[in-house]
């Protein structure tokens, strides 16, 4: 849990924010969250080019290289021994209405938060229930991680309210998404499986991580696809990943459980490894 919290806007300490501003009336911009050890932002370099397609996506002018330069001068103030650095872009001032302005300046907000666990550590199974609310299908903003989180919201108060730890998020069709902060995978008959993310979701930076570099470092082969709540049921391990747990093994889903968590214990210590 976040303990203390210092707040920057386009490099400058505030505990205010300009309005109008159009991240605050309309979701107008993109975010990432990245986990911090000692100073240094983890895997920065995979949150920027997420952040990258973000801004292109939504056709906000690039100011790829001031987040960077901001998030570096930012982390090297920061002594907390972990820490949740959030940074915000938004499309900054306009005009009032829907369309965006032709001369807008975005805006870049980055907070920190103080950690209070050893991230080097792997957090105990979870127990998730299944969201109520269901994510809307938008080909065109799928993958990137915007400012418009009201689903999330919604499926965090449920979480919330049943006392769990996660919950599994479906899309319209029924077919597994992802968790509200993460991203899902399944182990079955030897193959890792995940969630493809074309109409809805986020391309996690850990989920790449697995992905790309972690699942091959213990022998396993990573197939995206459609994935139903049968595949869940024959899943012979679960687990989700997102920037502040890394991976995290699955313990219950409703009423079914797993005991078995070798994969995401194997892929949590290439984490560690990599921390070294």
């Amino acid at each position: 849990m976040s303990q203390r919290s210092e707040i920057w806007l386009d490099g400058t300490p505030t505990i205010t924010l300009p309005l109008p501003d159009r991240g605050f009336d309309y979701g107008d911009g993109v975010f990432e969250t990245i986990l911090m050890h000692q100073g240094a932002p983890l895997f920065a370099d995979l949150h920027l080019e997420r952040l990258s397609l973000g801004l292109q996506a939504l056709a906000i002018p690039d100011c790829i290289a001031a987040a960077r330069e901001q998030l570096d001068s930012v982390a090297s103030i920061t002594r907390w021994r972990w820490a949740v650095l959030r940074l915000s872009v938004s499309r900054g001032s306009g005009q009032r209405g829907y369309t965006p302005s032709d001369n807008a300046v975005p805006r870049i907000l980055i907070s920190v938060s103080q950690l209070d666990r050893d991230c080097r550590q792997m957090m105990t199974a979870a127990t998730l229930c299944f969201a109520n609310i269901r994510l809307a299908t938008q080909p065109f903003l799928a993958g990137i991680k915007h400012l418009n989180r009201l689903e999330q919201v919604l499926a965090s108060a449920q979480v919330k309210a049943e006392g769990v730890d996660e919950a599994i998020v479906l899309d319209q069709s029924g077919h597994l998404v992802s968790v509200v902060a993460g991203n899902l995978f399944l182990v079955h008959q030897g193959k890792l499986l995940t969630p493809k993310l074309d109409n809805c979701g986020v391309l996690g930076t850990r989920r790449r991580l697995v992905i790309e570099r972690w699942a091959a470092a213990i022998g396993l082969t990573v197939r995206e696809s459609t994935l139903t709540l049968s595949d869940l049921q024959a899943a012979e391990e679960v687990f989700y990943s997102n920037s502040l747990q890394t991976v995290r093994p699955i313990a219950r889903i409703g009423q079914q459980s797993w005991n078995a968590h070798g994969v995401c214990e194997a892929i949590f210590r290439c984490y560690q490894e990599e921390l070294i």
